[in-house]
């Protein structure tokens, strides 16, 4: 059953109140801004936590990108640990005090690898995810006078095969599709000094990141439901199997799976110990359409109105922030508040200003708002170097963004 989590009694029911209280809010805030409404991201992290089941949730460092946030959202029951997405970014939130950080994505830096070795505070809170011998090859080239021992996870390529392998859903992530590659390089990794396997790490893509309620489109849901539903089957003995073979290996401290929009149904797997999630707490528009569970939107950005070129049409200042995947209408930012806003067919998301259509433009005047939301979570924080966290009637806190505090880490 879809898990509607309560909307908290001061959070507006409609847009217009929303929009209402959100302009009071940051009436003295000059836009382009970044905001994040705070009972909505403590209510969307309620709604992962109770979803997982009682397993703990890793927040995925990608989706927030911004220490302040990892750290609230860490500090309440039922999260434990960040999932990040670089070394450099490991090694720093890592500095800055948090002491399990899990880089789910294989690195080719060589110079942080000499810090991960050459550091025994650092050693001790990362852990490094790799698929391939030539992984641990470039690691043992970096170490120079470092001797840590460097922790291990490895990762289960999940996607759905099927006809005999001849047709595949799913991203093209590790190579390490069945439990035999897995438990080979399981091998490589124990027998080698200087190195600890201590987890495995398997992310369903095509289940938590594709929504299964398509606007405008039942025989698409119907169509994606029903392919989730084989691949979660199949993933499930896959993964059991899998697990079971390095644990013969070696002492796993975690099992990770999952992502926002699996949830669920990963964490009812025996042999996972614990969840990755993060889109969910900003909850972005692609994250809209799943039958599964409902979110509220918690992560926006205004930008002023600075022209009036006509009836039924606005411009914006900005706005052409897409997101990363294969281009399309699903990866521009969506005007929300006003409701009934729409882009210009022929300019779409603009470099410098946009140009938004529709009856609700004639009631703005130069120098009012449009909030959008971004098509993904943290990928909005690439834009801006603060975030102003709204709180009921007002701003109670202006933190950084990575990009707030020099972090560009990709």
């Amino acid at each position: 059953m879809p898990d509607h989590t309560a909307l908290p009694p001061d959070l507006p029911p409609d847009r217009a109140a929303l929009r209402a209280r959100y302009d009071r809010a940051t009436a003295h805030l000059d836009a382009p801004f970044a905001a994040v409404d705070t009972e909505a991201f403590d209510a969307n992290a309620a709604g992962l936590v109770r979803r997982a089941g009682g397993k703990p949730v890793r927040v995925a460092s990608k989706s927030v990108r911004c220490r302040a946030l990892l750290e609230r959202v860490l500090a309440r029951p039922g999260f434990a640990g960040v999932m990040s997405f670089t070394l450099p970014e490991s090694l720093w939130l890592a500095r800055s005090g948090v002491e399990d950080v899990l880089l789910a994505y294989p690195s080719a830096d060589r110079a942080g690898f000499a810090e991960l070795a050459g550091d025994p505070k650092l050693a001790a809170a990362v852990t490094v995810t790799v698929d391939d011998p030539a992984q641990l090859d470039l690691v043992d080239a970096a170490r120079g006078r470092g001797r840590e021992e460097v922790r291990v996870c490895l990762e289960l390529d999940t996607s759905l095969r099927l006809l005999g392998g001849r047709v595949r859903v799913g991203a093209r992530r590790s190579p390490l599709a069945d439990p035999a590659a897995l438990a080979a390089l399981a091998r490589e990794v124990v027998r080698r000094p200087g190195f600890r396997l201590v987890g495995l790490m398997a992310y369903e893509g095509h289940v938590a990141g594709v929504g299964d309620d398509v606007p405008g489109s039942p025989v698409t849901s119907r169509a994606i439901r029903l392919m989730q539903a084989v691949a979660r089957r199949q993933l499930a003995e896959r993964r059991a199997e899998a697990v079971a073979a390095v644990r013969r290996l070696a002492d796993l401290e975690f099992v990770n799976g999952g992502g926002t929009g699996s949830v669920q149904h990963t964490a009812a797997e025996d042999a996972v110990t614990e969840i990755a999630a993060g889109s969910g707490l900003y909850q972005p528009r692609l994250f809209d359409n799943y039958t599964a569970f409902d979110g509220h939107p918690a992560a926006v950005f205004a930008l002023p109105v600075v022209r009036r070129p006509g009836v039924g049409a606005v411009t914006v200042l900005g706005g052409g922030y897409p997101a990363s995947g294969a281009a399309g209408a699903d990866r521009l930012p969506v005007p929300y508040l006003p409701e009934g806003l729409r882009y210009d067919r022929q300019e779409g998301a603009g470099e410098v200003q946009t140009p938004l259509l529709g009856s609700p433009a004639d009631d703005l005047l130069v120098g009012d708002r449009v909030w959008f939301r971004h098509a993904k979570a943290g990928e909005l924080c690439e834009r801006f170097d603060a975030l102003h966290l709204i709180e009921g009637e007002r701003v109670t806190e202006s933190v950084p963004t990575y990009r707030g505090e020099g972090r560009t880490f990709l």
